[in-house]
């Protein structure tokens, strides 16, 4: 089984030409939340790992790093805890987005709807997202999963309160496939090389 080959496991599965055929403005799928995120996330292009244990969230992340040959690049991360929780893994990190190739980071949901990835100023502090490093890795759980943006913006609210976050914005656009190359709403967008580590937590 190759690096990205590990996808969500149960619930009805979905056709690969049921996916390719689908236009962008028909019905959204009748599919679980899980699966719906994984065919418009790879779709959008992007990569990932399912986990059951951070054991297995260590591994991948060493396999990534190794495939990439990231071994003498810092990881540019803003979040504390995300470096203390990291803190075995043998990475260096920065505090200046130029200095890295890679922006490691939480974020605050992922969006099944279109499969991008809700973050705010939590992950990104002011940071615009042309000015973080072309590659990505995001750490999530499933627990973050959630139908659409709007219920993604709903659980914020209610998460922090009157201290909602700025900057809140979506990673969608990521590197260039069969099925978004075309998209015109695709133009001009910060596009990544994004990988996604999710680890089961429900």
């Amino acid at each position: 089984m190759g690096l990205f080959d590990k996808l969500f496991g149960g619930g009805k599965k979905v056709s690969k030409e049921t996916v390719e055929t689908r236009g962008v403005h028909m019905p959204d799928l009748n599919i679980p939340v899980d699966e719906k995120f994984t065919i418009h996330f790879k779709k959008n292009g992007g990569k990932f790992l399912y986990c059951d244990s951070f054991a297995e969230i260590s591994e991948a992340l060493k396999n990534i790093v190794q495939e990439n040959n990231w071994q003498e690049h810092p990881f540019f991360a803003m979040d504390s805890r995300l470096k203390e929780r990291f803190s075995k893994e043998g990475i260096s990190y920065t505090s200046k987005n130029k200095d890295s190739e890679v922006f490691f980071t939480t974020c605050e949901h992922l969006i099944a709807q279109n499969g991008s990835i809700l973050v705010c100023s939590n992950q990104l502090n002011e940071k615009k997202l042309h000015e973080l490093p072309a590659n990505v890795i995001v750490f999530a759980t499933t627990s973050q999963l959630v139908e659409s943006i709007g219920e993604g913006l709903k659980t914020i609210k209610k998460k922090y309160g009157h201290s909602i976050p700025a900057n809140i914005t979506t990673l969608k656009h990521f590197q260039a496939t069969d099925q978004n190359s075309d998209d015109f709403l695709t133009y001009g967008s910060s596009s990544k090389n994004l990988y996604l580590l999710l680890l089961e937590d429900l």
